[in-house]
């Protein structure tokens, strides 16, 4: 397993995946596990998380602030020679992200970084990224990043499974999302693929403007309903429509078995679904 001691040069990763090109090609994950240990967390940069992702300064991490910890050794891994695609293009489409206590700013962290499951999808092929955070030799937080890359139908492909039911509740708040939230995410996350930063290359992709990274709007969407967070909880997303870069999007939320909430487009179709349990 290795071990990383600081996290890594994200430009240079990009880099490299630039550089790499299309021309991956396989049919199996590499088997690397990547480990970090010791990681101490910079107030600062917590700060600013806080204010681009709309929450409150507080003591506790937000849910989703481990993701951009780790971010860095998920892509590193993404652009390892063994891995059987290219970087740019891949699709993530689903977030689920399991909390057993809420992590300290004071809490010294070791994150592990793996990938799992490639399987079959009716437009392609997808896998999961897993990490896993811990205090103290406890896994505490456990995340399940899974993503698309698109390509033909492949010949064993499973039908699509069923997909969560929209919520049925009218919005709550209206939000106005700005034209620059991609790039002052990137900044932030490190996640600076271009189709969130401009909407020359975003149309290279085939999207009309930049798009949102969909781990913002995770984000922004637990920070509206933070103080109904349990201590103990999963939170799932899926990822539906990109939302395009500035636009206006509605915010609905209900209480069931635990909570539901969406993030939908003015004319309704959700960008985003996803249950608290």
């Amino acid at each position: 397993m290795p071990e990383v001691s600081t996290a890594p040069s994200l430009v240079a990763l990009y880099a490299k995946a630039v550089a790499t090109g299309p021309a991956r090609r396989g049919d199996r994950l590499p088997d690397t596990d990547y480990v970090r240990r010791d990681i101490a967390i910079d107030r600062d940069h917590l700060a600013e998380y806080d204010r681009v992702c709309g929450f409150g300064l507080r003591d506790e991490l937000p849910i989703t602030y481990p993701h951009v910890l780790s971010f860095g050794l998920s892509v590193r891994l993404m652009t390892d020679p063994g891995f059987p695609f290219p970087l740019v293009g891949l699709v993530h489409v689903a977030n689920s992200i399991r909390q057993e206590r809420p992590l300290l700013v004071t809490d010294r962290l070791t994150q592990r970084v793996r990938l799992a499951d490639l399987r079959p999808h009716p437009k392609g092929r997808q896998f999961d990224v897993i990490t896993e955070t811990e205090v103290a030799g406890e896994v505490v937080w456990r995340e399940v990043s899974t993503y698309l890359r698109r390509g033909g139908k492949p010949a064993d492909a499973a039908p699509a499974a069923e997909r969560p039911a929209e919520i049925a509740a009218e919005p709550t708040a209206q939000w106005r999302v700005p034209g620059d939230i991609g790039r002052r995410y990137a900044a932030v996350s490190g996640d600076r693929n271009p189709i969130h930063l401009h909407a020359l290359p975003a149309k290279a992709f085939g999207f009309r403007r930049a798009i949102a990274h969909g781990m913002w709007s995770k984000a922004r969407c637990l920070a509206a309903i933070a103080e109904r967070l349990p201590d103990q909880c999963t939170v799932d997303v899926e990822f539906r429509k990109p939302l395009l870069l500035p636009s206006t999007v509605d915010f609905a939320v209900r209480r069931a078995d635990g909570v539901d909430f969406a993030l939908r487009a003015r004319s309704g179709k959700p960008h985003l679904l996803g249950t608290v349990r």
